[in-house]
């Protein structure tokens, strides 16, 4: 699904796959709708978490 992307992306390229905007990624973030991790301030987003989001989201999973 998102094969061009690395195995994690940062909130800027999260933003970019799922042509969303930084609030709702914050949000989704902070929620646990997409799992991922902190490395300090900055966040780090596996791939796969985003994969399984939309897949979750459509109703795939």
């Amino acid at each position: 699904m998102f094969e061009q992307a690395d195995d994690i992306v940062s909130i800027e390229e999260m933003c970019e796959l799922l042509r969303i905007g930084k609030n709702t990624a914050y949000k989704l973030l902070t929620s646990g709708k997409v799992k991922a991790f902190r490395e300090g301030r900055v966040w780090k987003v596996p791939r796969i978490a985003l994969e399984s989001y939309v897949l979750t989201s459509i109703g795939f999973k």
